[in-house]
């Protein structure tokens, strides 16, 4: 579908973000909309195809958002347009993504991504895992031909506030939630979670919650396992992650780095042989066990076995409170930072000259349509060649 068929050169064009974080939409949904990078060429391709010629797409395990601009007056065509492509994408209704999403404009959208790359608008507050993942974001749609000077610059408006905000405040200092302990303690083990490996015992929602900070601290494996085989499965759909079978629990807790026990058992799940034999199996590196279970899932006594880390909920509660009396008050600085910075944004004046491109673009668009001759196809490889060539002149 292509919308706005009328070329107007008046059109006020706009700065938009359609998306789903944390607090919008369920950890399910988010799982599933996480856009992976080779499906992006696709998304850019439906972005144009509604008339879309500048998009950044920031996806990760805790948000996907599409920033972008557009004009103003088809802003309700095209909401409807991306909520679709969401639909699709995760094989859900439009109402359920109607229901989960969210549409911001102009100064809405502007405080909603320097909040967002701030980590204050986060799963864990201050961390600054989001700024790599715009930047990468930023990188894809350059590649693809999607960027322009206003994205340009609004990624580095939001770089520059992120830092500042993490110099002036001490928001990225004390963890303040249990999941941000967990993550906390892990990075203190192992660094950067990208090589490490969790295991997921149980379906407990705690546990479940864990697993998710992680891999929102940039943990890349994680496998689930559960006595009963459907649900396990059911849990690796859930998280798009590995499944582990249960009758093979010495391995897998033999390749983890980080365990996450979620069974709320009678019995212990993990006893000392098995992690005594884990631990020479792994040269004695170490492995980091949060016990969720209530009753507990781990043999206390494990605690005695060197490289072994055994934190309880209660453990980690008492990690969080020296972060939670000063974190409100770094919150409101930051706040203060990035309200100041959205006012002396010109937007108006800034996307009034991006608007002269976007019409050249609108021109462009329609000229390959013409030449295609209905074929949408063909529509779509005459305007990438066009604007190839027209970047190309504005070089020389």
């Amino acid at each position: 579908m292509i919308l706005k068929k009328d070329y107007n050169p008046d059109t006020k064009i706009g700065l938009f973000v359609i998306g789903a974080n944390h607090r919008s939409s369920s950890m399910s949904l988010r799982d599933k909309l996480q856009i992976s990078e080779c499906d992006l060429p696709q998304f850019f391709d439906r972005l144009r195809k509604i008339n879309i010629g500048n998009a950044i797409i920031l996806s990760s395990i805790d948000i996907t958002d599409i920033i972008f601009l557009a004009p103003i007056s088809s802003a309700e065509d095209i909401n409807a347009e991306i909520i679709k492509l969401f639909a699709a994408y995760v094989d859900a209704s439009r109402g359920e993504l109607i229901n989960q999403t969210y549409t911001l404009m102009n100064q809405d959208a502007l405080k909603h991504l320097f909040s967002v790359t701030s980590a204050i608008d986060a799963v864990l507050i201050g961390d600054s895992q989001i700024l790599l993942e715009l930047k990468r974001a930023y990188q894809h749609a350059s590649n693809y031909g999607m960027s322009n000077d206003f994205l340009d610059q609004l990624v580095l408006k939001s770089e520059g506030i992120a830092k500042r905000i993490f110099i002036e405040t001490k928001i990225d200092r004390r963890p303040v939630s249990i999941s941000a302990a967990a993550v906390k303690v892990a990075r203190d083990l192992f660094g950067m979670l990208s090589k490490s490996t969790c295991l997921l015992l149980g379906s407990g929602e705690m546990g479940e919650m864990l697993a998710s900070s992680m891999r929102s601290a940039g943990l890349e494996q994680l496998i689930v396992s559960h006595p009963s085989p459907e649900r396990a499965n059911r849990m690796g759909k859930q998280l798009n992650c590995h499944v582990g079978e249960m009758e093979n629990l010495p391995q897998l807790i033999s390749k983890s780095d980080i365990i996450l026990t979620s069974m709320n058992g009678r019995h212990f799940l993990l006893e000392m042989e098995m992690l005594e034999k884990a631990i020479k199996t792994r040269r004695r590196r170490p492995i980091f066990i949060i016990d969720t279970g209530v009753p507990g899932d781990v043999d206390p006594s494990v605690e005695k076995i060197n490289d072994i880390f055994l934190y309880t909920i209660n453990d980690l509660e008492k990690v969080t409170r020296e972060g939670n009396s000063s974190r409100t008050h770094e919150i409101e600085k930051a706040q203060k930072i990035i309200d100041n910075a959205v006012h002396q944004v010109d937007l108006d004046n800034i996307v009034k000259q991006e608007a002269t491109g976007y019409h050249d673009l609108e021109s462009l668009r329609i000229l390959a349509i013409k030449e295609a001759e209905g074929d949408p196809d063909k529509a779509t490889r005459l305007l990438l060649d066009k604007i190839k060539t027209k970047q190309g002149d504005g070089r020389n």
